[in-house]
């Protein structure tokens, strides 16, 4: 439902004076809420909260052939979805006794009904209700929802494409023979605004939850490779995400720019760019939204985009050192 004039009148004074509506200034983040081994059948997730923004994400592998022009490197795909038929048909399948596609079925299987449970918990948290689904949002109606789940997706392609935000050789297991792939699977459950920041940093905390198998070669024969799976779930490496990017949404309202913008403060926005963060550079940088923004007001949003992206990118490793330290529920304030 779209804001009449006199609530876009108001949402603007309130950016104008650095008070906005929820009690923020223009470079505070609402607080979020982490939590990480949602899913048992995947080797890593992550859920993230960001007041009405529910997102879940999910990482499988599996051995593949790596690319011929990069031997060296694995793999990674991102698939976005935001239907929720979809959902419920993920989540059912999290509850299949056997992944066809894992490396480790005989420890997944033992886990059955462990994610029986977590499934029926996840369930009566309102995520499978329609009320609360992500499609229950006009943009997410007809085609709205594949272009944003496509722009969202090739985003975190473009933003983990280079060495330095995201380092593919450690998935090499042989060198232009075997590699794993990652396929990194994100449900948006529930829209409330500032998608983009939120799933990079729900992807990030997932990829740090990953566990992935040690492997070695049995057997070498020409191309034809055969090699053995450790099946021992405390027998595998944590992938680095020291450097992944977390991206920050900057938008423009009136003459002022702020981030995290909720929905309200989106249907003001007149621009928005989102910037990835990684370490102390830009990664990628994308400008969302029907509006254009002029040269000047781009450079201010690149340097809010940087600034609050090393904040946010420092508070996100804490909760990630937390979570290593034995818990699994993390707070960003």
């Amino acid at each position: 439902m779209g804001l009449s004039e006199a609530e876009k009148t108001y949402v603007l004074h309130g950016v104008e004076e650095n008070l906005r509506v929820d009690g923020r200034d223009r470079e505070e983040y609402r607080p979020m809420e982490l939590e990480t081994d949602v899913v048992s059948h995947a080797f890593g997730s992550a859920r993230l909260r960001l007041a009405n923004t529910d997102v879940l994400v999910a990482v499988k592998i599996e051995v593949d052939a790596p690319f011929p022009e990069r031997p060296y490197e694995g793999k990674l795909e991102f698939f976005v979805d935001c239907s929720f038929s979809s959902m419920i048909t993920w989540v059912l399948n999290k509850m299949k006794p056997q992944m066809a596609s894992s490396p480790m079925n005989s420890h997944m299987a033992s886990k059955k009904m462990l994610a029986k449970e977590r499934t029926i918990k996840m369930i009566s948290m309102d995520i499978g209700l329609p009320s609360s689904s992500a499609n229950a949002t006009p943009n997410f109606e007809g085609r709205g929802g594949e272009v944003l789940a496509a722009e969202i997706s090739n985003c975190l392609s473009s933003a983990y494409c280079s060495s330095l935000s995201f380092d593919l050789t450690k998935l090499c297991i042989l060198q232009g023979k075997k590699c794993w792939k990652l396929y990194v699977d994100i449900l948006i459950l529930e829209c409330g605004g500032n998608l983009f920041d939120a799933i990079s940093i729900a992807v990030k905390v997932a990829l740090r939850n990953t566990q992935v198998p040690r492997v070695k070669c049995i057997d070498m024969d020409g191309n034809n490779v055969e090699i053995s799976v450790c099946h021992d779930m405390f027998d595998c490496q944590r992938l680095n995400v020291e450097n992944a990017p977390v991206m920050v949404t900057v938008c423009k309202i009136g003459d002022k720019c702020i981030v995290d913008p909720d929905v309200a403060e989106e249907q003001c926005s007149v621009g928005s760019v989102v910037v990835a963060v990684s370490g102390n550079r830009f990664s990628t940088v994308l400008q969302t939204g029907m509006g254009s923004l002029h040269p000047l007001t781009l450079v201010d949003c690149l340097k809010m985009g940087h600034k609050v992206g090393q904040k946010l990118d420092e508070a996100v490793k804490e909760v990630l050192k937390e979570s290593l330290r034995g818990g699994d529920v993390g707070f960003i304030k």
